[in-house]
């Protein structure tokens, strides 16, 4: 009875671990497809089969990108009365409920967003709004890749809920302001 009882779980964890490697490689069709030439941009890591099963185990957690730093602590001022965020040049930004960033920011969240100087400043990981030529008015994404061509520096971008990145590259010029905080 115990190695039926044994056999049983055996198959049971076989079962959830086929399962998660299913999931992990059928979902990658629907990930980024990084150009071949990924100059300052996304670097791949071969990882081996044992490392996915833990990664899928949930037993360590992967590095994510996530947006740099832009916010001093001394820059931010907490008192009784309230708080202040000394940032220069900030603007204010609202959301549309259009889902592409759940479930980092939805409708009635609130922005403060610079304009950046250059695009250098634009790494990985960053949310930006940015000018879109296949949609009509300013698109807030990610930044999931940076990479180089014959035109100069360009950006690839997507929305965290999305299961594809935006259509075409993106460049400096297109990109009008960073996300510095989110509040909501």
């Amino acid at each position: 009875m115990l190695k039926k009882i044994l056999l049983l779980i055996c198959v049971f964890f076989l079962g959830v671990i086929a399962t998660n490697i299913y999931s992990y490689y059928a979902s990658a069709q629907n990930n980024l497809q990084l150009p071949e030439n990924n100059n300052g941009g996304y670097e791949y890591q071969e990882e081996s089969a044992f490392d996915r099963a833990l990664a899928m185990l949930h037993t360590r957690s992967n590095e994510i990108a996530s947006p740099q730093d832009r916010v001093r602590e001394d820059q931010i001022i907490v008192t009784d009365e309230g708080i202040l965020i000394d940032i220069k040049g900030a603007e204010w930004a609202r959301f549309t409920d259009t889902n592409s960033m759940d479930p980092i920011f939805d409708e009635g969240a609130n922005a403060i967003e610079l304009i950046p100087k250059s695009e250098e400043e634009i790494q990985i990981g960053d949310i930006v709004a940015y000018d879109s030529e296949y949609a009509q008015g300013i698109i807030v994404h990610r930044v999931v890749y940076k990479g180089q061509d014959e035109k100069g520096t360009y950006f690839v971008m997507k929305g965290d809920n999305n299961p594809t990145s935006d259509p075409g590259k993106i460049r400096f010029e297109q990109i009008k302001r960073v996300v510095v905080a989110i509040i909501y």
